[in-house]
């Protein structure tokens, strides 16, 4: 066979075997019911960029796959609690593997950066035992480097530290780790969530640990939006910091946050580890509700718990997100909310970190606006936290963004709080970042809304 015959055969080989992978890719999403959303945006990609978008499929495509490599689903251990919650949000949760709400005995809101880094500063100081650390981003400043310091000290005096770090999110630290060669030396254990050089049938790459967990000494733990860096909190102030929060917990909740690290632990480095239960009478009246959400949840309960808040709710349902990309199911039940009388507010930035995700989300904004509901562009730097109320009954926070990657495709964790005098306080700090928001979105020319409009098309898969 000469070389043109050669090259021909395999030529066409090529394009045979690469329309056999296309035909796998509508097979498969059709076998596990994607949303046509979802489908249309594959299709499109397949016609633009054809050979690319089956690529990015095998990468990108997947969310709950079940193979040796897999994480193994996370089941809380359950609580039982003498209160009667009468919430519907409690109802839906308590079907899936979370635990029911539980009895704690402090919670403190942080929305301050400097208090925020002064109180995780001060649980770092505080800790005998134990440190357990999970972050997104482990950045490597002078905040971070103040808290590496910290820990060094902490590992010197016999504290078991464990960090967990996604090697996406802090793909900096992860491609220079002998900036953590003292911190190692000291002691510490230090691994990376999914290493992307590392593994490759058990990397996916879309899929990143986006939680937020510190734990001190199994009694303490604080969680919320802000990750480890100047970025998001410090021990002065910053105007070009994010607008964020944190929030610490000291009570029973503390054991369900132990078993997602615990979890995630394991899957990362194959080691156990277990919570040293503290034995108190003093359980506290504070009832909240911590729900793991992700690949490692047989089902989509935090997802599920939203719309059901959305349309239970009565009175408000007060967005604060940076990231508001919803599917269709969420944007019909805010519009259904407030054609129902709901005070439907939403808080986000006035210019996302993100450029096409600053496109994709206007489309979405003025699908609300025009049904009369508030947009709130909040001024200043980037606003990052993450927090929804439901009428004057339940409020959820943690490290979830209304969109599809934050509630499908990531590892995140939320807490909802059932407690009056929590509620009033998170109601003060969103009227603050109402205070400093403009009102409604800018008028735009008729080729810019035609490319947000084109933009949401693709929006399933951001």
């Amino acid at each position: 066979m000469d070389t043109d015959t050669t090259n021909i055969v395999l030529y066409h080989s090529l394009i045979i075997f690469g329309e056999l992978l296309i035909v796998f890719v509508l097979t498969h999403m059709l076998y596990n019911r994607r949303t046509p959303a979802s489908i249309i945006a594959w299709l499109l990609s397949m016609i633009l960029i054809p050979y690319i978008s089956v690529i990015l499929y095998f990468i990108l495509g997947f969310r709950k796959r079940k193979n040796r490599y897999t994480k193994k689903p996370i089941k809380l251990q359950q609580h039982t609690t003498s209160y009667n919650i009468d919430n519907p949000i409690h109802e839906v949760l308590k079907t899936y593997d979370v635990s029911d709400a539980v009895q704690n005995r402090e919670f403190v809101l942080y929305t301050d950066s400097k208090e925020a880094y002064d109180e995780f500063m001060q649980c770092i100081m505080d800790a005998k035992s134990k440190i357990y650390i999970s972050t997104y981003l482990f950045g490597y400043d002078d905040v971070s480097k103040g808290i590496i310091e910290a820990l060094i000290k902490k590992a010197n005096e016999g504290v078991e530290i464990k960090i967990l770090i996604d090697s996406l999110g802090s793909l900096c630290i992860y491609l220079l780790q002998y900036k953590l060669k003292d911190l190692k030396n000291a002691g510490a254990e230090i691994e990376f969530f999914m290493p992307i050089f590392q593994m490759p049938f058990r990397n996916y790459i879309n899929l990143r640990n986006h939680r937020k967990i510190y734990i001190f000494d199994d009694k303490k733990v604080i969680s919320g939006g802000m990750n480890i860096s100047k970025k998001y909190f410090g021990p002065k102030l910053d105007e070009e910091r994010w607008e964020d929060m944190l929030f610490l917990i000291e009570g029973s909740s503390t054991q369900q946050f132990f078993e997602i690290f615990a979890s995630d632990w394991f899957y990362a480095s194959q080691e156990k580890i277990y919570f040293k239960e503290e034995k108190s009478d003093d359980k506290g009246g504070i009832l909240l509700q911590v729900v793991p959400s992700g690949p490692d949840m047989s089902q989509d309960a935090l997802y599920e718990a939203l719309l059901c808040g959305i349309y239970n709710a009565k009175k408000r349902i007060w967005i604060v997100t940076p990231y508001f990309i919803p599917d269709k199911s969420l944007i019909q039940s805010l519009l259904i909310a407030k054609h129902k009388g709901v005070d439907v507010r939403l808080i986000t930035p006035k210019e996302s970190n993100h450029i096409i995700a600053n496109l994709a989300r206007s489309s979405y904004m003025r699908e609300l606006e025009e049904a009369g509901i508030e947009i709130f562009l909040h001024n200043g730097s980037m606003l990052h936290a993450k927090a929804i109320l439901f009428d004057d009954e339940s409020a959820m926070l943690g490290s979830v963004n209304i969109d599809n990657r934050s509630l499908f495709l990531n590892y995140e964790v939320a807490t909802f709080v059932y407690n009056a005098n929590s509620i009033v306080e998170i109601e003060s700090w969103m009227k603050k970042l109402i205070y400093n928001s403009s009102t409604g979105t800018k008028k735009r020319s008729a080729p810019r809304i035609i490319l947000e409009n084109l933009t949401r098309i693709i929006a399933p898969q951001l």
